[in-house]
């Protein structure tokens, strides 16, 4: 029997009294541990029996009690699951009964025999059946039962895991807890060795004396080891020895602190704090530079500055790190002004920064607008050793760039280069939008090159940059080529990169593919900004697609009242389409919204005011924008104020006042005189129009009037302005002069033109040419070639303009020999003529068929120093390429390229065409590749050409690869663009695909002729199908097509080379006899009837040639390929 080590010194123990008691109680703690189960049961039961005596003399502490009753506990559940407890029989025999001892007390028992434990004896619970034997016994004693019993018992014990489990809890662990678990020995152990030896270490110090050892250096190996769990339990052991003999000590209530400040127990946090001081532990630098920490990790700012500001009442020192930690907190929350006031008191207690500090502290000065406090502190910062790292250059840089500072920011950068930091694309960006507001382009190329020295990885911001500087640069090319990197590396999403590359588009004239650009944009859902919209504006107008204009414009007015350029632009852009009725509806809404007008935009306004004929609104316009202060000193304003109200008594006075006011004054008087045309019937507008043509500045104004009226084909005012001036004497200048010529030759009226010409002659070259031009609009060619005769031998010189118009137009009309007379008569009189007429001279050379003249005229032209564009280029390639003269054509076309020129399509083609002649396919195939490449789209023209090019070969499958990029690029086909492919198939002896395409083209509804048959009809000849010649002949007749001469001239042919007589004779009486007689057709009937002996059919056949003229075949041979 196992006897505890406490039973001999029980009784002195408690003869020592409350001393006694004490000891005998922790005794009994360490005792109880050690025992086992059931000599700690037969302990606690003597403990318990004691005498009364002995239970007043002894008094068991609290924490001994819970233990014994918790021991207790444990053991009686331990008794009570076991199942290899005995099952109770139902019927015991029954004892003997005294009739003098009471009977036993009945003992309830709550424990019953587990379901699957073998059955003796009856079980009197279970309920007794209806009939005595059941009706279906199991054979294998209820088994069934039993399992599925014992599986409801395990369910229910794993599903009431805790103390009184029964079944072991599995528990999922990957590799790497498996192997912690077992370096941990926790196999078999509720805590890990590290949470044991710190137990242990921890009960150890209740042997020792107070003030025998220190807390710091017991737990100080364990403090960075233990989780929170962890640190739990041993505080829990630590408190229950605390009550023995631990006496407070700020390293533990630290300890605590740290702990709930890792986990965010900030509450728990303070008030172990409270406890703290309550227990008389003067916190330390440590521990409160712990809670600082805690309401800095977790965003409690203000209980964190107030915190320190009571602790700045303590006169408490805090360490560096806790600076460090508090600043970085109240930066991150952009706290900067906090940030500051930290960062002073941190300096007025006396604590040293490092690079860590001063850069927070340069970061929240930036950001809270304090530069002068920032650039100290940086200069400070380097002063005292410290490198600043490329974060706080950068901020600087940026700052600087923002304000305009150029010379600080490029010394900032030169500095952050000097101590070899890389810039971030951050520093790139702020760097590229300086150069690029102040022009710095050259700058801003070379930042490009050390950008990509660097590695520099440029984002979206910088791509943007970048294609803005290109555009202001004029490398269009470059500009794509950036936005096309974006859009290949996935960073294209912000609609400023689009609305930019779309404005560069529009820069360089593209607005279509702007106007794509902006489509893309909106399939794609991206959202439109102002900036958006007014570029989306622009490109509109440029369109001039007044419906999209006007939906841009709505759009801009939804983001805040319209800008002044695009009210100007509007206004523009219905002036330029006419539409006076729209512009005058969009002014009044642009003043009921009540819109600031700049000049310009009060300018326009006034203008269609003046247009419009609408007095009274011109008069309220000016009369209200000339009082205020922003309008009054405008010089247009006071002009034109003076103009409609002034007081002066004549042209003098008029002419005076105009004078000083230049340009102003000019377009003060055009719109005062456009308003007096429009409202013509206004009789004090009468007066006023003839009062401002007699000054010189009217006069002016009126000539460049007339001019604009008629460019705008307004003959109505333009008549009237011309004979009003006439009528009053002032002087028409030769350009008003040519543009009413012109005008009336548009009109067809070329007397009126005569009339004007004449009545008014001048020397001008431009009355010259705007009469020639009329002559060429009312299709009188000879007309205007005796014109030029009769100029020219009245001595007067045409200029190069008239002669280049003249030259073009006989050319067009195929007056060769006129237009060689004109061409003649310059070169031999060596007038001054330009690169037009000289193009013009080429032109009529290569189409009258004098290519050697075409090639003197290119030489002089080049000896005369007279610069050649690309069409003189595109000219001459076409002259040597007639001339077969290969080498030629490529000089030309290398040249055209190393002089700089846009290659345009036409060019392109033109040498892919005279490469497919040459028969070099490679060469023909390479230069429409880079066609493409140079991003020049093909036309129908360029396809067609290119296939033809591999017809000629019969490359049809590269003919196939070319009309289905030609499909895809939306060019659609033609009709002889299928005749090419079907040349192509032919070629390359695929006749039923041929045959297909001409079904394919039926299906489609395009036009198939005879000549897509003919191909294969040519094609089944020589390879000696001639049944399937004669099928394709039919089928065209079939589809409703009348055969052609080229038809029935290869199909008589084939009977003749095959010497098929008779079928070669029907074929000609039936479909040919009727014609008009052919020197073949006529030459093989002839043939074909003298070789069956019918001379008399063929010498009327050949009578009939004879009467006509044709030429008879004598030397065509019957049977030459039987």
């Amino acid at each position: 029997m196992e006897q505890t080590s406490c039973e001999p010194c029980w009784s002195l123990l408690i003869e020592r009294g409350k001393d006694g008691m004490k000891i005998a109680n922790e005794l009994l703690i360490l005792e109880l541990e050690a025992l086992t189960n059931r000599a700690r049961t037969r302990f606690l039961a003597r403990l318990l029996n004691e005498p009364s005596s002995t239970r007043l003399v002894y008094r068991p502490s609290s924490i001994f009690v819970s233990v014994a009753v918790t021991e207790l506990h444990e053991l009686l559940m331990e008794l009570l699951k076991s199942s290899f407890l005995p099952s109770f029989p139902a019927n015991t025999p029954p004892k003997p009964r005294k009739l003098n001892k009471p009977p036993p007390p009945k003992v309830l028992c709550c424990l019953k025999p587990d379901p699957w434990s073998p059955r003796s004896g009856k079980n009197l619970e279970k309920p007794k059946p209806i009939h005595k034997t059941p009706k279906n016994p199991l054979s294998d004693d209820d088994a069934r039962s039993i399992i599925k019993a014992k599986a409801r018992y395990l369910s229910a014990l794993r599903r009431n895991q805790g103390s009184r489990v029964q079944t072991p809890k599995w528990i999922k662990r990957t590799p790497e807890q498996m192997v912690q678990y077992l370096e941990d020995d926790r196999n078999g152990h509720m805590y890990g060795r590290h949470v044991v030896a710190a137990i242990k270490r921890v009960r150890s110090t209740s042997k020792l004396r107070e003030g025998e050892y220190d807390m710091r250096e017991v737990m100080g190996s364990f403090v960075a080891k233990l989780t929170f769990k962890e640190m739990c339990v041993v505080l829990k052991e630590q408190k229950s020895w605390r009550q023995l003999s631990y006496r407070p000590s700020v390293i533990a209530y630290t300890v605590v602190l740290r702990a709930y400040g890792q986990i965010g127990k900030i509450k728990l946090a303070e008030e172990t704090f409270l406890e703290m001081l309550e227990a008389g532990c003067e916190p330390d630098e440590i521990a409160c530079g712990t809670m600082l920490c805690s309401y800095a990790r977790w965003g409690r700012h203000k209980a964190m500055l107030s915190f320190y500001s009571a602790l700045q009442d303590r006169g408490i020192l805090l360490p560096l790190h806790v600076f460090n930690f508090m600043l970085s907190s109240l930066q991150k929350n952009s706290l900067h002004r906090d940030v500051v006031h930290v960062w002073q008191k941190m300096i007025e207690q006396g604590v040293s920064p490092n690079h860590f500090t001063y850069t927070v502290v340069i970061s929240s000065l930036v950001k809270a607008g304090m530069v002068e406090e920032a650039l100290v502190i940086f200069h400070e910062m380097k002063n005292l050793g410290f490198v600043p790292d490329e974060a706080t250059y950068s901020l600087l840089i940026r700052l600087n760039c923002k304000n305009g500072e150029k010379d600080k920011a490029l010394h900032l950068y030169k500095d952050m280069k000097s101590h070899d930091k890389v810039p971030s694309h951050f520093t790139c960006a702020s760097l590229l939008a300086l150069y690029y507001r102040t022009a710095d382009y050259v700058n801003a190329r070379s930042l490009f090159t050390e950008m990509e020295k660097h590695g520099v990885i440029a984002d979206e911001t910088i791509y943007g940059l970048m294609i803005r500087i290109y555009g202001k640069l004029g490398l269009y090319e470059d500009a794509v080529r950036t936005f096309s990197e974006i859009e290949r590396s996935g960073q294209l999403s912000d609609e400023k990169t689009y609305a930019t590359m779309a404005q560069v588009h529009i820069n360089f004239g593209n607005f279509g593919k702007a106007s794509d650009l902006m489509e893309r944009m909106r399939s794609k859902n991206i959202s439109f900004s102002r900036f958006s919209c007014i570029v989306q504006l622009e490109c509109c107008i440029l369109k001039g697609d007044i419906a999209s204009a006007e939906n841009a414009f709505r759009a801009i007015s939804k983001t805040g009242p319209a800008d002044a350029t695009s009210c100007k632009d509007m206004l523009n852009l219905y002036a330029r389409l006419g539409l006076l009725e729209k512009a005058i509806a969009f002014v009044e809404q642009l003043r009921k919204d009540q819109i600031d007008f700049n000049e310009e935009l009060f300018v326009i306004v006034l203008e269609v005011y003046c247009k419009g004929g609408m007095l009274r609104e011109v008069e309220q316009l000016i009369v209200l924008y000339s009082v205020r202060e922003t309008f009054k000193n405008i010089p247009f304003v006071r002009t034109f104020f003076m103009v409609m109200y002034g007081q002066c008594n004549g042209s003098n006075d008029h002419e005076n006042f105009f004078e000083p006011s230049g340009q102003s004054g000019a377009l003060a008087v055009e719109l005062m005189l456009t308003l007096c045309l429009a409202a013509r019937n206004e009789k004090k507008m009468k007066g006023k129009v003839e009062l401002l043509l007699d000054t010189k500045i009217g006069e002016s104004v009126g000539n460049r009037m007339i001019s604009k009226f008629a460019q705008e084909s307004d003959m109505l005012n333009t008549v009237y302005l011309y004979e009003l001036m006439i009528r009053n004497g002032c002087k028409i200048e030769d350009a008003a002069r040519a543009s009413i010529i012109s005008l009336y030759g548009k009109q067809k009226k070329l007397k009126q033109a005569e009339e004007v010409f004449f009545d008014g002659f001048g020397s001008a070259k431009d009355l010259y040419s705007s009469m020639i031009d009329a002559y060429v609009t009312c299709g009188r060619v000879q007309n205007a070639y005796l014109f030029f005769k009769e100029q020219t031998t009245q001595g007067h010189s045409l200029g190069a303009v008239a002669i280049s118009k003249l030259v073009k137009a006989l050319t067009s009309c195929g007056k060769h020999d006129e237009s060689e007379k004109v061409i003649s008569y310059c070169l031999n009189l060596n007038l001054e003529l330009d690169t037009v007429a000289y193009n013009t001279f080429l032109k009529a050379k290569l189409e009258a068929g004098k290519l050697r003249s075409a090639i003197s005229i290119y030489e002089r032209m080049l000896n005369l120093k007279i610069s050649p564009s690309i069409y003189t280029y595109n000219t001459m390639i076409s002259v040597y390429g007639k001339l077969t003269n290969f080498d030629k054509v490529v000089e030309m076309f290398e040249l055209a390229q190393s002089m700089g020129m846009t290659l345009d399509e036409k060019t392109y083609t033109n040498m892919i065409c005279h490469y497919g002649k040459a028969g070099k396919v490679n060469e023909a195939a390479a230069l429409f590749n880079k066609m493409l490449e140079d991003g020049i789209k093909p036309g129908q023209m360029s396809y067609n050409i290119m296939i033809n090019v591999y017809a000629a070969d019969g490359l049809y499958k590269e003919a196939e690869k070319l009309l289905l990029s030609m499909q895809k690029n939306n060019c659609r086909p033609n009709s002889q663009t299928y005749l090419l492919l079907i040349r192509a198939y032919t070629r390359g002896f695929q006749y039923s695909e041929a045959e297909k395409v001409i079904d394919a083209m039926q299906r489609e509804g395009i036009s198939v002729s005879c000549g897509h048959f003919n191909f294969l009809i040519l094609a089944y000849a020589k390879s000696g199908s001639i049944g399937e010649a004669e099928r394709i002949y039919r089928k065209i007749i079939s589809t409703g097509l009348m055969p052609d001469l080229k038809s029935k001239s290869m199909m008589l042919r084939t009977y003749v080379d095959f010497g098929l007589v008779e079928q070669g004779i029907r074929f000609y009486e039936s479909e040919c006899r009727l014609m008009r007689p052919n020197w073949f057709l006529s030459s093989a009937a002839v043939h074909l009837y003298r070789s069956v002996g019918e001379e008399l059919q063929a010498d009327e056949i050949l009578n009939a040639m004879n009467d006509l003229g044709a030429t008879f075949l004598s030397n065509l041979k019957i049977g030459t390929r039987t």
